[in-house]
Formats: C-alpha cells, sequence, structure tokens
C-alpha cells in the first residue's frame, strides 16, 4: 500500500512546486517508483517534473460515457476503466504521472473526482509512494480525493489570508471523514517573518508547523523559465528545507509493498 502524501493550500502558495520537489526527493533517495497525481482541473505538476501528460481522467471519462452503449459482450464498465488508467500513466524515470484534467462541455467536476478517485484505488497497491497535488482550494476535501492518506501538507505563505485559507482546510479536514493520519503546516517563501511568532501563531490556532521553506530565488526562477525541480543545484535553499520535511514526515513511516 502506497505511503500517501497530499499537498493542499491556497491557490499561489507554491503547493505544485512543493509537490514537485517532494516527488524528485523520493526519486533522489531511491524510494521509487513515486505515483504523482496532479488533481487539479488545471495541471501543472508535468511541467514542475519535466513530464508529459498522456491521457486525462478527465478525458478518460468522457470515452467511458461514449462507450458505455458501444461495450462489446462480456467488457464491463469496470474492465473499459482498467484499460483505461493505463492509457492515463505517463511512465517516466522512477515516477508515473497521473493527471485529473477535466471533462469536456459543462458536466460537472465531481464526476471526474469520482473516476480519479476510483483510479487512485486501483494504483494504489501498485506504488511504494503516492504524492497528491491538489486543486486550490477546500473542494478536494468535499470530494474525498484526498482520502486515506498518511500525510496531509497544507501549504501557505505567512500572509493572514494565507493562513486563514489554511485554518480553513485544516477544519474541514478534521469535518469529513476522510482517514488522514497526520496534517502539518508548510510556510513557504518565508522571509523577514519571525520563525518563533509564526509557529506561536500557528500552534494557537492548532496548526502544526511541519516546516519553513525560505525564499528561494533559484526556484523561483525555474518555474518561470518551465525547468523541472530535478535540475536545481544542491545549494538551493527550497531543494533541502523540501528534503528535510521530507525526512521528518518519512520518519517511523514503514512502506509496505
Amino acid at each position: 500500500m502506497a505511503f500517501t502524501v497530499a499537498v493542499a493550500g491556497k491557490g499561489g502558495t507554491g503547493k505544485t512546486t512543493i509537490a514537485a520537489l517532494l516527488i524528485s526527493s523520493l526519486v533522489k533517495q531511491g524510494r521509487q517508483p513515486v505515483l504523482a497525481v496532479d488533481a487539479d482541473p488545471n495541471p501543472n505538476l508535468d511541467i514542475a517534473l519535466g513530464a508529459r501528460i498522456g491521457k486525462t481522467i478527465g478525458e478518460l471519462r468522457e470515452d467511458l460515457l461514449d462507450a458505455i452503449r458501444k461495450l462489446p459482450p462480456g467488457m464491463t464498465k469496470d474492465d473499459y476503466l482498467e484499460m483505461g488508467i493505463q492509457e492515463c500513466l505517463s511512465e517516466g524515470k522512477g515516477i508515473d504521472l497521473l493527471a485529473m484534467g477535466c471533462g469536456e462541455g459543462p458536466r460537472c467536476y465531481c464526476a471526474v473526482n469520482h473516476v480519479l478517485r476510483r483510479c487512485i484505488d486501483r494504483l494504489r497497491g501498485s506504488y511504494p509512494y503516492m504524492v497528491i497535488d491538489n486543486e486550490a482550494g477546500l473542494e478536494h476535501l468535499s470530494r474525498s480525493t484526498t482520502q486515506n492518506v498518511n500525510v496531509l501538507l497544507i501549504i501557505s505563505s505567512a500572509s493572514p489570508a494565507a493562513l486563514k485559507g489554511a485554518e480553513r482546510i485544516l477544519k474541514l479536514s478534521h469535518q469529513l471523514s476522510l482517514g488522514i493520519e497526520q496534517r502539518f503546516l508548510i510556510l513557504n517563501n518565508s522571509t523577514d517573518c519571525d520563525p518563533r511568532q509564526l509557529k506561536s501563531y500557528c500552534e494557537g490556532v492548532g496548526l502544526e508547523v511541519g516546516g519553513i521553506i525560505p525564499y528561494d530565488r533559484q526556484l523561483i526562477e525555474f518555474g518561470l523559465a518551465g525547468r523541472p525541480v530535478s535540475e536545481l543545484t544542491n545549494g538551493s535553499p527550497g531543494k533541502t528545507a523540501v528534503e528535510e520535511i521530507l525526512g521528518k514526515i518519512l520518519e517511523g513511516h514503514k512502506v509496505t509493498r
């Protein structure tokens, strides 16, 4: 069963970059293969990983809707879904990427999320590690995309709005029965803030700080240039901080396949 880390946060807090850094660190440590799940209808994880997106889950659902009336005798919807999952997996060196995407037309994202959950459940036993990069906001919780995970990392900057958003994510994750073992707040792009003051504030509202990622000019430049995080130098403070966070969350967890 895959050790699963889900990444969430308000838009613009850097959750996709952090998800990519976690995935890259796992591969670097030989903890592979990793299933990378881009659970955002507007996918970007592929860019940060230097990977490609094949068929999306949204496209798979559209195909399934069209195929239901034309399935050959003896083939069920589950059989078709199983075949489709393999088409959606983009295989790379130590990393397989699964992207949600979105369905065409006016159909609701809820149905695409449902298919995504089924795909994740089917693939979970085939990988030792899984990292889910969720869409910004709260919807991934109410739609149960983030469920049965070992660690939920809530990404936030030190701004009041971002921290308030992190509080809402934390609260909703407790209200819903999602099977989340641990929750940590990750403060990203920390610059002039006093870490002790931030930690004191977060602990006061029930947010356990799992790590602080400092401002990293190289990381920002890589994002603007569309370069994968695997090419970052060892001197990157953001890369180093994420490696330390990964070590902390993996400590004490035994991964089985």
